[in-house]
């Protein structure tokens, strides 16, 4: 079992477009779950859910996900603004590190910076490279962005509250200073990775398409469409990754039965004419017949 949530309905929409036999489930507290299998992988069963914007939505429903689903890894999969010219629109970025950016201490010559940061798992990492070595995951993809395959990037993300379209602004400076090997910028991952921290390290993975260079012209690129093959890019290559990750839980936590595995005989009591077996008490070693032939 794997949780994947989204910001906004786009991205929800694109990874939905890639799972079957999908039954809602409500939370208690009201959060509704899409709990499906994916069409490429119907061993891998995933709940899906949208947060809306914001890293605190995302801890809260991460966790809420976690406790109720038990998951083997939990993925946000969306769009994000790009931080470097060499970014093209629609590529995957999968992070590798993900910074809290907005902590600090504020006083008379700036703000100092106490940021939070959370690495991915080495697995997570490792199934991630393999995945985008392999290239098959962009196979589902009818019409990659620009017409070319979309690349995928390993590289920190960085996650505020704050939805940045300008390169001069406060913040801009900031990441530009403090965090300048972020490639990537948006406002879940904090959330998700602290959720994952704090639920024993459970791997929790963002994988994003990049919709806009976060440099002012986002209402253009919206306009254009781009978080639309931004959010496709993105969820085809989660999907892959997703199941890599799956481990055979199902949704209560339980280890899924195998088919082609029978199960284990127990011992065969029979019973002949008059005889009736009632009760079996203890622990049979070996093989045992009662009533058989003499």
């Amino acid at each position: 079992m794997i949780v994947i949530l989204t910001a906004l309905d786009i991205e929800h929409g694109a990874v939905r477009a890639r799972m079957t036999g999908v039954e809602q489930r409500s939370h208690r507290a009201g959060t509704l779950f899409d709990v499906g299998t994916l069409d490429d992988w119907p061993a891998c069963t995933v709940a899906l859910a949208v947060t809306g914007m914001g890293n605190d939505k995302a801890a809260a429903l991460a966790e809420r996900a976690v406790a109720e689903f038990s998951p083997a890894a939990i993925l946000f999969v969306g769009v994000a603004g790009g931080l470097r010219e060499w970014l093209q629109l629609g590529d995957v970025i999968v992070a590798d590190k993900v910074y809290a950016y907005q902590g600090g201490r504020s006083i008379d010559e700036g703000l100092l910076s106490r940021p939070r940061a959370w690495e991915l798992s080495h697995r997570a990492d490792q199934l991630a490279r393999s995945l985008k070595r392999d290239g098959t995951w962009s196979r589902s993809l009818s019409a990659p962005s620009q017409g070319d395959t979309p690349r995928v990037h390993l590289g920190p993300i960085a996650a505020g509250d704050v939805l940045l379209d300008s390169k001069l602004s406060d913040v801009a400076e900031l990441l530009r200073k403090n965090y300048n090997d972020a490639v990537a910028v948006e406002m879940e991952s904090a959330g998700l990775a602290l959720a994952g921290h704090l639920n024993g390290n459970i791997p929790a993975v963002t994988v994003r398409g990049i919709s806009d260079h976060a440099g002012g012209e986002k209402d253009l690129t919206d306009r254009e469409g781009w978080q639309g093959p931004a959010s496709r890019n993105a969820a085809a290559f989660a999907v892959a990754l997703a199941a890599a990750l799956d481990d055979g839980r199902d949704g209560e936590g339980r280890a899924k039965e195998d088919p082609a595995v029978p199960p284990t005989p127990g011992p065969t009591l029979i019973a002949r004419d008059n005889a009736r077996v009632r009760h079996q008490i203890g622990v049979i070693h070996g093989g045992a017949n009662f009533g058989g032939e003499k």
